[in-house]
């Protein structure tokens, strides 16, 4: 990982620290007000465990399904910098897609990420396949649909990483949810990872 890139994540993982502290205070109810306020991301581990999935499979497309501020697309991003991949990360807020935008630049890896801007379900089902790599990360009511969408679009071999399935504790049944979903499609390779907050990790291999 080149100085530009650490640089950045350093920035990012202090701003996390920072706002912690402030969602640690909060009600439910008031982070609900709140909630786009803050970065909301993978955290360092699943960050590091992305990376190293992406280097061993080697990947051609990545799919990012919600951008945020964009910690997990520089993490994303450099990786697929390391095996000549491009990611394509969507978003439906233009202000969040903007700073990632510009993080990504600060970083130097402007060139291996395409910003989509709008709602997950009409991008992914515009976007063309073949996916190989996908990380799930917006609203957890919309990961069964988002998966519904793409499956159709996955090359053989291809992963699917979808945050939140233990924490936070308000999730854990749209996450119960889409693991059972996932589960009952054909092709598909399944386990629930104990790794920051949670990630159930898929394989879809084509008959």
């Amino acid at each position: 990982m080149d100085a530009a890139v650490k640089a950045v994540l350093a920035d990012y993982e202090t701003r996390m620290a920072r706002e912690w502290e402030v969602q640690s205070g909060l009600a439910p109810a008031d982070f609900g007000k709140r909630r786009d306020e803050f970065l909301l991301p993978v955290g360092p581990e699943t960050a590091q465990l992305l990376d190293i999935l992406i280097r061993t499979q080697k990947p051609k497309t990545l799919v990012e399904v919600g951008t945020s501020y964009g910690y997990s697309t520089v993490w994303l991003a450099n990786a697929a910098r390391a095996v000549g991949a491009t990611l394509h990360t969507l978003e439906l807020v233009q202000e969040k897609s903007d700073h990632a935008r510009a993080n990504i630049e600060r970083a130097g890896l402007k060139d291996q990420v395409v910003f989509h801007v709008g709602e997950a379900r009409e991008l992914l089902a515009k976007l063309d396949g073949p996916f190989d790599f996908v990380l799930l990360d917006l609203w957890k009511d919309l990961y069964i649909p988002c998966f519904d969408i793409m499956l159709p679009k996955l090359s053989s071999g291809a992963f699917i990483i979808a945050d939140n399935m233990l924490e936070p504790v308000q999730a854990r049944a749209d996450a119960a949810a889409y693991r059972k979903h996932v589960r009952t499609a054909a092709g598909i390779t399944s386990v629930l990872l104990p790794v920051g907050s949670g990630i159930e990790v898929t394989r879809f291999d084509k008959a």
